[in-house]
């Protein structure tokens, strides 16, 4: 009887073992002390060197062709402060059956963050979709949350939930828009250097990543989290935050599609409108729930560990789809308006 055979590549995906092994690592080695000081600042540098990376290789027309995608830029703020508030909302129906009070706060605060910035530009930059535009997307998305979630809190969860600090604007500013722009400053001195090495953008787009899980997983488990919650309460929480996760990719992919995206903002769109950022989520829980930020949190810190681990499945998958071409019969019936840049494969 013939033994079978393996299959010649396994169904995990690389990078996700490597994700794997970050958060095993902070797990059992979480940074304390001076060493988390360091990984905060590591892990700041790094982001803030992706986008000076993304600065320098962009040109600068690519970059006003992405701000001006405001249908994109709407759907994306439409999923993040809209339909995935909504989501929260309606999952007050699981408490006590599933989620606990504090937990369903958690969730609905998750809901109502800000989107991730430096994943979402590195996962749409691996699929191959509308870079400029995921940039726009998610750093609109960042200045918005900044007053957005706080006024949102303060209306859904009640309490003192409310205001928001000009130090967190300060840092989105220091840490996103300034190094952007001065890759757009030096762009003619370094741009042709890095767009001939692109596989060290590659490097850095998930070394940054990596950088920003470890750190923000050794401080969840410094704060002892992980002992205030029952393994069953847990599980389904994960399950709960599966299902979010499942339905706002479906959502983003397929609702793109409807609204006549092509294939490269579907994927800026997806990217930039599925994912919470655990970055500007912590320090806002800090200021809206007090001494209880650390359980408040937890939901953030499970659903940003989940939508990394998928999303960099379907942004590897996304990569191998062929590209797809138009016919040279209809090349002219596209061709851009005056003052309109030139259409793109989608």
């Amino acid at each position: 009887m013939r033994r079978p055979h393996l299959p010649a590549r396994l169904p995990l995906d690389p990078y996700v073992l490597a994700l794997l092994a970050t958060v095993g690592l902070a797990a059992l080695l979480p940074a304390r002390g001076p060493a988390a000081t360091i990984a905060d600042l590591a892990s700041t540098g790094a982001v803030a060197l992706l986008f000076f990376l993304y600065g320098a290789r962009l040109s600068t027309r690519e970059a006003l062709d992405g701000l001006r995608h405001w249908r994109l830029h709407l759907t994306v703020l439409a999923c993040t402060f809209v339909l995935f508030p909504l989501l929260g909302l309606a999952a007050r129906g699981l408490v006590p059956g599933l989620l606990t009070a504090p937990l369903h706060a958690g969730l609905l605060f998750l809901c109502l963050v800000p989107s991730t910035v430096q994943s979402s530009i590195a996962f749409t930059s691996i699929a191959r979709g509308n870079v400029p535009a995921a940039i726009c997307a998610g750093s609109f998305s960042s200045l918005a949350g900044i007053v957005l979630t706080p006024l949102l809190a303060a209306g859904l969860l009640g309490g003192d939930a409310g205001g928001f600090s000009l130090d967190s604007l300060l840092k989105i500013t220091l840490q996103l828009l300034l190094p952007f722009l001065l890759g757009q400053v030096l762009r003619p001195w370094v741009g042709g250097f890095l767009v001939r090495h692109k596989q060290v953008l590659g490097y850095v787009d998930r070394g940054s990543i990596l950088l920003v899980v470890y750190a923000a997983f050794s401080a969840g488990v410094v704060a002892g989290i992980w002992h205030q919650v029952s393994l069953p309460t847990l599980a389904a929480l994960m399950a709960v935050e599966a299902v979010l996760l499942a339905v706002m990719l479906l959502a983003t992919w397929y609702g793109a599609a409807r609204l006549g995206f092509g294939r490269a903002d579907r994927i800026a769109i997806q990217f930039a409108g599925s994912k919470k950022s655990l970055a500007a989520g912590l320090p806002m829980a800090s200021v809206l729930f007090g001494a209880h930020a650390a359980l408040a949190v937890l939901p953030l810190m499970l659903f940003h560990q989940m939508q990394l681990m998928v999303c960099a499945v379907i942004a590897r998958r996304r990569a191998r789809d062929p590209l797809p071409q138009l016919p040279a019969d209809r090349v002219a019936d596209v061709s851009p308006a005056p003052g309109q840049p030139a259409p793109r494969a989608r």
